[in-house]
C-alpha cells in the first residue's frame, strides 16, 4: 500500500495498548543466509517481509536459493550446503547494510573464477566496506572495493581459504558478523581478531547464537578474538524469528513520553535481540518496566529523567533515545555514537537537525548528542532523509506536540511497512492527516 507524502500527527495522552510488532530484520535476514547455506530446507516461521529482506531474498535468488512463501511470514528456504552460484548479473542491494556485507563474505561460496558484483543507491555507495574487505582478503578471498573504500564490491569465487584475519571493531559490528557467517565452509580454520573496542556486542551475540542453533561451532574469547574450525555446514531446521525489538522500542517509548501504559507481547527477556535493553533505559528514566518471558509493559511517569547513557551496545536505539530526553525534565546526553555517522544517513547531524526544528536545544559532537528540553515545542515538518528510523522516532514526539509533520513516511518500508497502520491502530486518533 502506498503511503502520502506526508503524514500530520495529533497530540495524544496518555497512551494504552497492547502492542504486537514484525518480525526482527537482524534476524530475518542473519536466518535467510544461514539457511541458504545450510544442508537441507529450513522453515522460518514470523520472518519479516520488508524492503531489507526482500533485498536479502532477491540476491540469494541471484545466487541459485530456492526461496518460497508457504503463509504470511512463513518462508522455506532450500540449503546449498555452502554452495552458491554465479549470478549472471550485479546483486543490487539497495541500500541494506546487512546484506551488502553479509553477501560479500559469503559470494566467495561462488564457483572458482566467479565474479560477482554487489552495489546500492547512491548512499550505499557512501558507506564504508573497505575493512570487511581487507578481513577478507587475508582469508584468501579476492575482493575489491571502490577507491573509496566503499561500494561497488568484487568478489572472485572458489571459496575461503582461511587462516588468520584482523578486522576493526569500531565502526561496524555487521564485518565481523559476516566474517563468522561465512567462516564455517572455509578450508582452513579460521581466526579473527578485533582490533579495537567491539561495538554493538548484542549483535555479535546474536549472529553466534543463530550459528549454534544451526549446528556450527564458534568461539568467543572476550570480544577480541573468535575461532571457528572448518569444514562445517549449517543443517536447516525450523526456526522462529522474535518480534523486532528495535521496532518495539518506538512503542514503548510512547508510554515513556505521555505518562501511559504499552506491553509489547512476543518479545520478552529470553530474547537473544540486545536491543531489549531499552527498556532498561527508560526504567533509568522514571519509567516502570514489567518483564516476563513474552512481553514488556512500560509505564510512563509524570515527569522524565534525563540520562547520560552509553549507546554503543544499541545503537539503533540512539534515535529513539534521543526523542525521550527531548521531554526529560532536564540536559540528557547519548554518547557511544560514532557508528551513526555512515548509517541509512548521518543520523547524528540529522537527529540534531530536527530536534533543533521542533524547539529542542541539541549540541552535536563526533560521537554525542546533548539534548536540553525546552519550554515549548514547534509543531514542525520532520524531515527523514530516507531513513526509516528517523520517521518511527520522531512519530513519537507527534504524541506529544500537536501537528508535527512527518515528510517521505514511505520510508519505513525498509524494515517495517505497516508502521503507520500498526501506529494508528495502537493510538486511535495519533493520526491527523494522511497528504
Amino acid at each position: 500500500m502506498s503511503l502520502p507524502k506526508q503524514i500530520r500527527l495529533a497530540q495524544i495522552a496518555p497512551v494504552s495498548a497492547i502492542v504486537e510488532v514484525p518480525g526482527s530484520k537482524s534476524i530475518t535476514n542473519r536466518a535467510f543466509l544461514i539457511a541458504a547455506l545450510a544442508k537441507g530446507k529450513t522453515k522460518l516461521h514470523g520472518a519479516l517481509e520488508s524492503d531489507d529482506t526482500q533485498v536479502m531474498s532477491k540476491c540469494l535468488a541471484q545466487l541459485g536459493v530456492t526461496v518460497q512463501t508457504y503463509s504470511r511470514n512463513g518462508i522455506i528456504i532450500d540449503g546449498t550446503s555452502g554452495q552458491f552460484q554465479a549470478p549472471s548479473a550485479p546483486l543490487f542491494v539497495n541500500n541494506s547494510g546487512t546484506t551488502i556485507r553479509f553477501l560479500t563474505a559469503a559470494s566467495a561460496l561462488t564457483p572458482v573464477g566467479s565474479d560477482v558484483v554487489l552495489d546500492g543507491v547512491e548512499r550505499m555507495r557512501q558507506r564504508p566496506i573497505v575493512d570487511l574487505v581487507e578481513a577478507l582478503l587475508q582469508l584468501g578471498v579476492p575482493v575489491k572495493a571502490a577507491a573509496s573504500g566503499c561500494p561497488p564490491v568484487s568478489v572472485v569465487g572458489g571459496g575461503i581459504r582461511g587462516g588468520s584475519c584482523l578486522v576493526k571493531g569500531t565502526l561496524s559490528s555487521q564485518y565481523l558478523s559476516a566474517l563468522l557467517i561465512a567462516s564455517p565452509y572455509s578450508s582452513n580454520d579460521v581466526t579473527i581478531v578485533v582490533d579495537g573496542e567491539l561495538v554493538s556486542k548484542p549483535y555479535v551475540d546474536m549472529t553466534l547464537s543463530m550459528m549454534s542453533t544451526f549446528g556450527v561451532k564458534a568461539e568467543n574469547h572476550g570480544y577480541r578474538l573468535f575461532t571457528i574450525p572448518s569444514c562445517q555446514k549449517y543443517i536447516g531446521r525450523d526456526y522462529a524469528i522474535e518480534p523486532d525489538a528495535s521496532n518495539a522500542s518506538y512503542f514503548l517509548a510512547a508510554a515513556a513520553v505521555t505518562g501511559g501504559q504499552v506491553t509489547v507481547t512476543g518479545l520478552g527477556t529470553n530474547s537473544i535481540q540486545g536491543d531489549i535493553a531499552f527498556a532498561d533505559v527508560l526504567e533509568q528514566m522514571g519509567c516502570s518496566v514489567s518483564r516476563s518471558n513474552d512481553s514488556f509493559t512500560v509505564t510512563g511517569p509524570q515527569q522524565l529523567l534525563p540520562v547520560d547513557f552509553d549507546a554503543s551496545s544499541i545503537p539503533d536505539m540512539a534515535q529513539t533515545l534521543a526523542v525521550v530526553a527531548a521531554f526529560a525534565s532536564g540536559t540528557s546526553r547519548i554518547t557511544g555514537l560514532q557508528t551513526l555517522r555512515v548509517k541509512e544517513t548521518d543520523r547524528i547531524s540529522a537527529m540534531a537537525a530536527e530536534l533543533r526544528k521542533i524547539g529542542i536545544s541539541v549540541t552535536e559532537g563526533a560521537d554525542f548528542l546533548v539534548i536540553s528540553p525546552s519550554s515549548s515545542y514547534t509543531p514542525a515538518t520532520v524531515k527523514t532523509y530516507e531513513d526509516h528510523r528517523m520517521a518511527m522516532s520522531f512519530a513519537v514526539a507527534g504524541l506529544k506536540i500537536d501537528g508535527l509533520t512527518i515528510d517521505d513516511p514511505s520510508c519505513v518500508a525498509k524494515t517495517f511497512p505497516d508502521f503507520w497502520d500498526r501506529w494508528e491502530s495502537a493510538f486511535p486518533h495519533s493520526i491527523a492527516k494522511r497528504n
